[in-house]
């Protein structure tokens, strides 16, 4: 198979369609470095399969695609076809049947590659596999590219090997073998699974069986459950029949013990409502007592809490006092810099001011010395142009100008140098962040470092009036806390002393009924003397002492004419209804007295004022106390006091909110305040900062200015040297060319030269002198200006500073007055403290003792109390009983209807039908309940113990086993394909070590020959190292050139190594010739005698073997013996192009000229 033309398009550099006509012989590629010649090379390896983009020298492999230039827009596709002639039937089978291949590959960006055989699509792998079948291919040792003699040398025995293997051509063998290796594993991990999962199933199936088993004793098991729970809850329904039957009669038993107990509650009621009549008054004059007690108490923690606010001012007028002192001294050290900095710019104004006339005069004297220069510069010029045409008119004039023109040109060199040396330190100053770019920045960060400043004194004298205005607002806040919660104390204390009072024994599981009435005002002492101590019976019907519903009388009397009944001045509850609707209301006395005989049995009178008049005759004076009158009083007041204690409480709860909130304010103002104290430091440091950063950047702006200024005047003076030495050295040549050849006096003018060289040196100082002068008087007005400005900031800020120290005296002062009134008024609160414990000692004597006799009518209640509660315990255990009776009634009953659910949950029936499911004999005797409780317990555990039970296990076993017959089928063909790849990799292995050992000794043979002819002498061989394998051994290569010992490869010279491994690649090529060679400048490391030798090998393999040779190179003497050449031209920047010369041609054509 032969390689006959290339062509690309849009790869790489070569954008537009070229052609490379690859022939017997030699072709040789030309050109400069970064024309493009590489990429020839790199499109013949693309398009024989190369997949790294590395190789490619790119870093993906879309940068194979043309990327544009400047004039041209950037390619989408590229593509590269290979022509190959296969006339000799060599290619693979699927290609065979053409004569001419064309391999194709095209490349769009960002959708990859697609490969193509004479239109038909491939894959990767199927081109790859038909180069490598010819000997050749992307990375084979045929493609010699730029590094590769150096990457044999470098390269390990082990891959060196790759050598052996490409001249054996089973380097598509081993990629065969390779990809068979890989189906065998593949095959043999698949027989593994397969194995697994055949040994998996086949203990599942065995599983499957054990359950089938199971499952039909399970069924079994769960037929006598079923039996055996019938008989159990037919026995437990019929003992719950029975239960039922007992409670129920225990029930009735208990309903009449409790009637008689009711009975007996009652009379003990009375008696201990005779003895809690007379306990309210003396509870009643203890709890003012008790009030006037605590109110002094009070009065006293309000001193204690006046004395220590009063400590905290003092305290804080203290602090404030020392942070005036602080800031006074703050304000004393700004005015002190403010001064020593005012002096230090007046000195230094002086220091710039001194040497100026003197710099003036140098500047003149340096004007002066620069004409001087630039004077004597022309003349001498002038002096040398008139002695050149001179000696140009004589013999010696062609050297004379020869001469002139080497002086020129070292002139020019010198002059690129100062250019080179002048461009880059304006380039270096020009790249650099140039200081008047931060001058903008750092003049803002100046501004808004003074606002800055100015916001925050600002801020600092508006948080010390907050700060005082928070500790005023504090101060009312706890004073007003004080007050409301003491008024809160005292009616809570009132409140709680009538709440016991008013509290009886089961008051909270009996309510009174006075508790649900709705009384007029001013009707509370009628309604007292009305009903007396019947108020204190409950209205719950279950209490010992109740008011009992009932519908009202048919035939009631009616009251006398002009009372009014008590029921349409109170509302109350329906049980309440009779006794109200006979009680008539008065006006007074006299008319009690006057309508009291008309009154019906039950029926009775009652005045506003408390007065009663009864049908039996009984009269009560309004004035009379009565237990009940008291007792509605006491609930009256206890009403309007806890109305009075809500509000109270919510003032007070508001007001300590307040206060707490006021000295949370007061706490944040004075951090305010010293966070804004500290604020207005650091931004009169930052303000000090960014005025020296501003003086700075303008300082090292002034001098970076002057000096790039310099060196652009220097650059201009240099670029006129140029053109002016460009123009004489043109003038000088023209000349020379105009001229015959001759010789003559050259020392005059040489003389002359060097002085001008020298008088222009002396004039390049002057002016480096006058520029430096020049740029100090600029630096010295601009500091001037500078100070002048720093000279108004701080007269400025010492006035400011002086401002602030009369303000803070001021401040002291107040601070001082402030300080004398609160250390005056400890002593008035020890004096008023004084007066308040003598109050404080007698209401706690007069509390003592009404508290004693308040304690003796406790007593008395205490044993009635104990009396009722006896009496009260029996029939509520009584009632427990009758409750725990009822209850157990019901949990019978309910216990029956349980178990029927249950029946109806388990066993799907009726109580009715346990008796048939149980398959009890009806005159036989029942089981015993816990014999048959065991013997459920006993089967429900034994299926339990079976675990779970897989009911379709027969099914499931039936299903696995075909599923393991077809398993079993699969397995056997699969391992009759292992043994096939094993087989055929066998073969594959044998066949290499066979051609590979062959190969070597072929190689071994072709490299000592050509050793020999590369070095014109010595000896050279092969050896397999590492392994007795062929297949993993390694290639080491010893060579002993002409008059040197043998050694391995890496001990040679670096010639040598290079002659070395081309002796060995050219070996490989004549032990399996490849279609075509490419040589990437391998002749660049080599002298012209080893070239002259490498390319006489050359031309003898091209006489010898059909291998088509590509060369690229830069050597003249191997551009000389190709066949053919090729330049690869750019005289489009970024665009690769072709041209071609036959040299075989061009010898005939001269020959017949």
């Amino acid at each position: 198979m032969r390689f006959n033309k290339l062509r690309l398009s849009g790869f790489k550099s070569f954008v537009e369609g070229s052609e490379l006509d690859i022939e017997l012989g030699m072709t040789g590629v030309v050109g400069p470095n970064g024309c493009g010649k590489s990429n020839l090379v790199e499109a013949l390896r693309w398009v024989m399969g190369e997949t790294s983009a590395k190789q490619m020298r790119g870093g993906e492999m879309d940068d194979v695609i043309f990327g544009g230039t400047n004039d041209r827009p950037a390619r989408n596709i590229a593509e590269v076809v290979l022509s190959l002639d296969n006339s000799a039937r060599v290619a693979p089978a699927q290609f065979n049947e053409f004569d001419e291949l064309e391999v194709c590959r095209r490349i769009e960006r960002e959708k990859g590659s697609t490969y193509r055989v004479n239109g038909g699509e491939v894959r990767a792998r199927d081109v790859q596999l038909l180069f490598a079948d010819s000997a050749t291919g992307a990375r084979s040792t045929a493609m010699v590219s730029q590094g590769r003699i150096g990457a044999v040398i470098a390269a390990k025995p082990q891959e060196r090997r790759r050598i052996l293997e490409e001249a054996a051509g089973i380097t598509g063998l081993h990629s065969r073998r390779h990809e068979a290796e890989l189906r065998l594993r593949g095959a043999e991990t698949n027989l593994e699974r397969l194995d697994d999962i055949l040994v998996t199933l086949e203990a599942q199936l065995q599983n499957l069986k054990k359950q089938a088993r199971q499952a039909t004793r399970y069924r079994n098991i769960s037929d006598h459950i079923r039996k055996a729970e019938a008989t159990l809850f037919f026995l437990r329904w019929t003992n719950a029949q029975e239960d039922l039957e007992a409670a129920k009669k225990e029930y009735a038993e208990m309903e009449a013990i409790v009637a008689n107990l009711t009975g007996t509650a009652a009379a003990a009621a009375a008696v201990q409502a005779e003895h809690a009549a007379e306990l309210p008054k003396r509870r009643m004059a203890e709890a003012e007592a008790a009030a006037e007690f605590q109110r002094f108490n009070l009065a006293r923690e309000g001193l204690d809490a006046e004395e220590r606010r009063i400590e905290a001012a003092a305290i804080d007028r203290r602090e404030r006092l020392e942070q005036t002192a602080t800031d006074k001294a703050h304000e004393g050290t700004m005015i002190n810099d403010a001064e020593a900095a005012l002096k230090r710019l007046g000195e230094e104004t002086n220091q710039i001011q001194t040497p100026q006339e003197e710099d003036e005069n140098a500047r003149a004297e340096a004007a002066e010395n620069l004409a001087a220069a630039n004077t004597a510069a022309h003349e001498l010029e002038e002096k040398l142009t008139a002695m050149t045409e001179k000696v140009a008119k004589d013999e010696a004039r062609r050297a004379g100008m020869e001469n002139k023109i080497e002086d020129l040109k070292q002139r020019m060199d010198r002059l690129l140098a100062r250019s080179r040396v002048i461009t880059d330190q304006r380039q270096k100053l020009e790249t650099e962040t140039p200081e008047t770019a931060g001058l903008a920045e750092a003049e803002l960060k100046l501004t808004d470092a003074r606002e800055t400043l100015d916001q925050a004194r600002k801020n600092a004298d508006a948080a010390e009036i907050a700060r005082a205005e928070a500790t005023d607002k504090a101060s009312a806040a706890i004073a007003k806390a004080q007050t409301t919660n003491a008024a809160a104390t005292r009616l809570e204390a009132e409140a709680g002393a009538l709440a016991d009072i008013l509290e009886t024994t089961d008051s909270e599981k009996w309510p009174p009924v006075f508790d649900a009435l709705d009384i007029d005002p001013g009707y509370e002492s009628a309604l007292a003397v009305a009903l007396g101590d019947d108020l204190t019976a409950s209205g719950d019907e279950a209490a010992p002492s109740h008011w009992r519903a009932l519908a009202p009388l048919s035939n009631a009397p009616t009251l006398p004419d002009g009372a009014k009944r008590l029921s349409d001045f109170v509302r109350a509850p329906e049980a309440l209804g009779r006794r109200l609707s006979q009680i008539g209301v008065v006006e007074g006395e006299d008319e009690g007295r006057r309508l009291a005989a008309d009154l019906a049995q039950g029926q009775r009178l009652v005045s506003r004022e408390g007065g009663l008049w009864r049908w039996d005759g009984l009269t009560i004076a309004a004035s009379a106390e009565t237990a009940a009158r008291a007792r509605l009083e006491q609930r009256k007041r206890l009403n309007d006091i806890r109305g009075k204690l809500t509000e109270t409480k919510n003032a007070a709860t508001a007001a300590n909110d307040q206060m707490a909130a006021a000295q949370k304010a007061e706490t944040d103002a004075r951090d305010a305040e010293r966070a804004a104290r500290n604020a207005a430091i650091a931004a009169d440091d930052a303000f000090g900062q960014a005025r020296d950063e501003v003086a700075m950047i303008k300082e090292r702006a002034a001098g970076q200015i002057s000096l790039l200024e310099a060196l652009r005047e220097q650059t201009a003076a240099i670029e006129g040297d140029q053109e002016h030495l460009e123009t004489e050295e043109k003038d000088a040549l023209d000349t020379l060319d105009a001229i015959p050849e001759s010789s003559g006096p050259r020392g005059e003018i040489a003389s002359l030269r060097a002085e001008l060289a020298g008088r222009r040196s002396h004039q390049v100082e002057c002016q480096s002198r006058h520029d430096v002068l020049e740029h100090a008087a600029r630096e010295r007005r601009q500091r001037l200006a500078t100070i002048e400005a720093e000279t108004a900031s701080w007269r400025d800020r010492a006035q400011a500073a002086q401002s602030r120290l009369q303000q803070l005296e001021e401040r002291r002062q107040g601070l001082e007055q402030e300080l004398q009134r609160l250390n005056a008024r400890p002593a008035e609160i020890a004096k008023q403290r004084d007066e308040l414990l003598g109050s404080i000692d007698k209401a706690e004597e007069k509390r003592k003792g009404l508290a004693d006799r308040l304690a003796e009518t406790e007593t008395a209640l205490a044993e009635a109390d104990k009396a009722l509660r006896a009496a009260e315990s029996e029939l509520a255990a009584a009632r427990e009983s009758m409750v725990r009776s009822e209850g157990a009634s019901q949990q019978a009953e309910q216990a029956c209807q349980a178990i029927a659910e249950r029946i109806m949950d388990r066993l799907d029936c009726t109580p009715d039908q346990l008796f048939e499911i149980s398959a009890l004999k009806p005159d036989a005797d029942l089981p015993d309940l816990e014999a048959t409780e065991h013997k459920v317990e006993r089967l429900l555990r034994e299926r339990d113990t079976m675990g779970p039970v897989n009911l379709r296990a027969e099914q499931e076993a039936e299903e696995m086993k075909e599923q393991m017959e077809t398993l079993e089928s699969e397995r056997e063909d699969l391992t009759k394909a292992i043994d096939k790849l094993r087989r055929g990799i066998s073969e594959l292995n044998r066949e290499g070590r066979q051609r590979l050992l062959t190969s070597f000794e072929e190689v071994n043979k072709h490299f000592q020959e050509l050793f020999v002819k590369l070095f014109g002498g010595g000896r050279a061989h092969l050896e397999l190292t590492e392994s007795d394998d062929p297949l993993e051994a390694g290639l080491e290569i010893m060579a002993s050139p002409p008059g040197k010992r043998l050694q391995i490869l890496s001990l040679l010279s670096g010639g040598e190594q290079a002659l070395t491994a081309i002796a060995l690649l050219f070996g490989v090529f004549q032990t399996n010739p490849a279609p075509i060679c490419v040589l990437d400048e391998v002749d660049a490391p080599l002298d012209d005698a080893n070239v002259d030798r490498f390319c006489s090998m050359l031309e003898s393999m091209t006489k010898t073997d059909e291998t088509r040779f590509v060369v690229i190179t830069h050597h003249r003497m191997t551009m000389a013996r190709m066949d053919r050449l090729y330049g690869v031209t750019m005289s489009e920047r970024g665009v690769s192009q072709l041209v071609s010369v036959d040299l075989n041609r061009a010898e005939e054509l001269r020959a017949t000229a």
